[in-house]
């Protein structure tokens, strides 16, 4: 049976399924890093607090797992609708996408010391990264 004219055919997925499968590794990639880096710090010694006004926060593994998912949506949600509304969306994605970290490395400024700052820092720098590089992968223009 065929469409009534002027209707549109509703096709399948714009993307295919392997490239939201390995996006969603990059997403799990980022976020299992930054996850492994707090482990390292916290059995280190280092105490992962912030100071927010004059109150100290631990930042915990939740709290580190949902940034990172919190970032990984953001920046593929992002390059989505880059996708459909830029000739070149890889190279803008990734200028967005550096603008914002450096933007973000203020937040691990708000470390309680020395090793909390360059354990926050290092921990967004990962997570930055991996979704930099790996997000748009290698097909994308």
């Amino acid at each position: 049976m065929s469409a009534p004219a002027g209707s549109a055919i509703r096709r399948g997925p714009r993307w295919p399924a392997s490239r939201r499968a390995g996006r969603a590794i990059t997403v799990a990639a980022a976020t299992t890093s930054a996850l492994l880096l707090w482990s390292i710090d916290s059995w280190s010694g280092i105490a992962l607090t912030t100071r927010q006004g004059e109150t100290v926060q631990s930042i915990g593994p939740t709290a580190v797992v949902i940034a990172a998912l919190v970032a990984g949506a953001a920046a593929w949600t992002l390059l989505a609708i880059l996708e459909r509304t830029v000739r070149h969306p890889a190279r803008t994605y990734r200028i967005i996408a550096s603008v914002v970290l450096l933007l973000s490395l203020a937040g691990p400024l708000t470390g309680t010391d020395l090793g909390t700052r360059l354990a926050l820092l290092g921990m967004h720098l990962t997570v930055g990264a991996a979704l930099i590089i790996g997000l748009p992968g290698r097909r994308c223009g």
